[in-house]
């Protein structure tokens, strides 16, 4: 049960904190979580990551809870959970060929989804809804695109590294098996 938490923790934090527009590593917490923990507690750590800090960042405003661009934010959190659930291998073998690709596919998926609600329904109406309307909005986001990738293969490296280093160091401290009277 540490293990959620601790991620629960990191996701709101990644969000907290201050940082450059859209380089947060919630992709990467939510692969993570897709990819180590039970599915059901995995799809619980970005959301529960995302609504701790939609309070913090929130409080005083006039934010709408239910709004379109918020519940995408939310439902492609979760599917970038699913989507960790490719990175899930037996003991023993490597996955670094497939992080990088999910790692991208995640940042992608958030750029696809998010973008396009700000298209339909985003709370500011900066795009109108026309085939322009919905290239603008994409090409606008161009640039913050770049951080979420960026975020996104920082914090993957940074959680399944530290995963794979607890695993190595925790079986080199394994005691190798010892023939006991019982087994004598």
């Amino acid at each position: 049960m540490t293990t959620p938490l601790v991620l629960i923790v990191l996701g709101t934090l990644c969000r907290v904190v201050p940082h450059p527009p859209n380089a947060v590593a919630l992709g990467a917490v939510a692969l993570f979580a897709g990819a180590k923990l039970p599915i059901r507690w995995a799809w619980l750590v970005p959301v529960l990551s995302m609504a701790f800090a939609d309070l913090i960042l929130d409080w005083g405003s006039n934010r709408g809870v239910f709004e379109v661009s918020r519940l995408t934010i939310y439902a492609t959190y979760i599917a970038i959970t699913f989507l960790g659930l490719l990175a899930r291998r037996p003991a023993g073998m490597k996955s670094t060929a497939t992080l990088v690709p999910l790692s991208l596919a995640a940042s992608g998926l958030f750029f696809l989804t998010t973008n396009f609600a700000e298209w339909i329904a985003g709370p500011l109406k900066l795009y109108p809804i026309s085939s322009e309307g919905l290239v603008a909005c994409y090409v606008a986001a161009i640039p913050f695109f770049q951080n979420t990738v960026l975020a996104d293969l920082a914090g993957v490296s940074v959680l399944f590294g530290f995963d794979a280093l607890a695993r190595h160091v925790t079986a080199r401290r394994r005691p190798e098996t010892v023939v006991g009277l019982a087994d004598a």
